[in-house]
């Protein structure tokens, strides 16, 4: 019976029922496309794009590209658009895709866990003096990138890498990416557990593989048993981490749901044990609850961390266990904290076969084409036939005979590669910033080379563990969360009413020591060229006020404003 005018309910107004319309979980039955990447992804697989670039757009040229492969689908092999030289940070977020579009490409090289031969070094080096103008960069996941890359040169570059073992599958895309590895892997003295074999058969199973090229965002991993804790395992998706167990002796501790950008997480342990031969059945199980359950209406809710933090690790290790396992995973011990601040392997360091490893630092991992060449050939004449690239931006070679080691060392910092560098040259990062990035602000590279001149000029006695992360806008590719001192690009005014590039300030961020996210000081910014000038007095400052043995992040978590202005 309805009510009458007089029953209370009438006079109640109704709330209005809004029908929520999911996240676009594809196991909630939400498969309708819900924004342009999911439609492009839906029209075609990425991997298929291959093809095309192979038989139509390498012959046709640039303007033969299709959109959705030009922005889109050609990522899935490693291909970014490169921002076209001569557009201001200001224009950034202001411009059209195609009018940032340069006619020329980054490309990345994916180097999973690190490890090269001299033989792929060297043809990286080749490639990038032959068709990139000389440019190579080592990245913090391992990769090395080359730009100024035509479309027409893409086949020949992939026939000559794809020749030594290398590839750019997946490199960039809403796929797999790249398996951070310890680049250390089953050579150290004070390794846990060697993950180089759970590496592989990850790869065999699941790069190139279209169950899994069409994720909701990117999937970042990371396998390591080294006690350094030296793949940034809390900011990757999916990482496993050495740890002993007292009952069933060496494997990974699992976490998940890390990541940074603009809304950073640091991932969570499922508290679960897993043993070497279980890895790649774990990985698969973790990447289709991405793929399945992962929120794909909104791009920037479409991280494996926000359905990681909504679930919580209870729920999201039940869903593995029950949906994609099919059977219970051992609980286990969480990873030790690393005795060791450094975690790059930059120095000479002993292999466990009596040889050595020699870790060097280039300037914020820039090197270019003609350096790669020589680095193996260096190697080469001092008996080594492997390097590796960290997630440091640094390389290593490895196998060197201890007669071998001074000599090497030697060659090494002739090339500008320091083997016993500054904490400066050492702990400086820099993402590739508005050089060649559509989504830059500032500049980067050019500038945190500059930074590390400055600084050793001026604090030469200094000699404490510092990061100093610059990234070139807020998307965090640099890491600038977790860093002892970060720099997030942006615009600014300068003291006489001038837009000047400038950073926003991140202090006491830190991984593996105590993680955390850096402190933000109300109103702190500074121009570029204030940049040395600010970072000296902060230093200063820290060495006045630390106490004994006090790292520079915990002294930043405590310290007044006044101290980090």
């Amino acid at each position: 019976m309805a009510p009458s005018p007089q029953d209370p309910a009438a006079a109640t107004p109704r709330r209005k029922v809004s029908r929520h319309r999911g996240e676009g979980q594809w196991a909630a039955g939400h498969h309708t496309p819900l924004n342009g990447n999911e439609q492009f992804k839906k029209d075609d697989d990425g991997l298929n794009v291959r093809t095309r670039i192979e038989t139509i757009y390498a012959k046709r040229g640039f303007d033969s590209i299709d959109p959705n492969d030009l922005r889109g689908r050609m990522r899935w092999w490693g291909l970014y658009t490169q921002r076209k030289p001569g557009i201001d940070g200001g224009k950034t977020a202001i411009l059209e895709p195609e009018e940032l579009d340069d006619k020329y490409f980054m490309l990345r090289v994916r180097i999973d866990g690190g490890r090269l031969t001299t033989a792929q070094l060297r043809v990286i080096g080749e490639i990038s003096q032959e068709f990139a103008r000389g440019t190579a960069d080592i990245t913090d996941r391992q990769n090395i990138q080359l730009h100024w890359i035509r479309i027409e040169d893409v086949p020949e570059i992939w026939r000559r890498l794809e020749g030594v073992g290398l590839s750019t599958t997946e490199a960039c895309g809403d796929v797999p990416r790249v398996i951070l590895g310890s680049p250390v892997a089953g050579i150290a003295e004070d390794e846990i557990i060697d993950g180089t074999w759970a590496i592989e058969e990850i790869q065999r199973r699941i790069i190139g593989n279209k169950d899994f090229s069409n994720l909701p965002r990117k999937f970042k991993s990371a396998v390591s048993g080294s006690p350094l804790l030296d793949v940034a395992h809390e900011i990757n998706d999916i990482a496993f981490v050495g740890v002993e167990h007292p009952e069933h002796g060496p494997g990974f501790d699992l976490w998940v749901g890390g990541g940074l950008s603009t809304n950073p997480k640091l991932g969570v342990r499922l508290d679960a044990w897993v043993p070497l031969e279980e890895v790649p059945d774990v990985y698969e199980g973790v990447i289709s609850i991405f793929r399945d359950y992962g929120y794909r209406r909104l791009r920037n809710r479409a991280r494996l961390k926000f359905l990681v933090a909504d679930w919580g690790p209870e729920k999201f290790r039940q869903v593995l266990e029950d949906e994609y396992l099919g059977r219970k995973l051992l609980d286990g011990p969480a990873p030790e904290q690393p005795v060791e601040r450094w975690r790059d392997h930059v120095g000479v360091h002993r292999q466990r076969d009596g040889r050595f490893y020699v870790g060097f630092a280039p300037r914020v991992g820039r090197v270019d084409g003609a350096t790669l060449a020589k680095i193996a050939g260096v190697a080469e004449e001092h008996g080594s036939g492997r390097l590796r690239t960290t997630t440091e931006q640094k390389m290593i070679v490895l196998d060197v005979e201890g007669d071998q080691v001074e000599s090497l060392a030697a060659a090494l910092e002739a090339l500008d590669l320091r083997v016993t560098p500054s904490p400066f040259r050492r702990g400086t990062m820099a993402c590739t910033g508005i050089e060649f990035c559509k989504l830059a602000i500032v500049e980067t590279k050019a500038r945190g080379s500059a930074l590390i001149d400055e600084l050793e000029r001026r604090l030469p006695e200094f000699d404490e563990p510092i990061t100093i992360n610059l990234n070139g806008c807020p998307n965090a590719c640099a890491r600038i969360q977790v860093a002892d001192i970060g720099l997030k690009g942006q615009l600014m005014m300068d003291e006489e009413g001038r837009q000047v590039e400038g950073y926003q300030v991140h202090l006491g961020g830190a991984l593996g020591l105590e993680a955390g996210f850096g402190r933000k000081v109300r109103g702190l910014k500074v121009t570029s060229r204030e940049l040395p000038d600010y970072v000296e007095r902060v230093l200063r400052r820290f060495e006045a006020e630390r106490a004994d043995g006090e790292r520079f992040a915990v002294w930043a978590a405590r310290a007044s404003e006044e101290a980090l202005s």
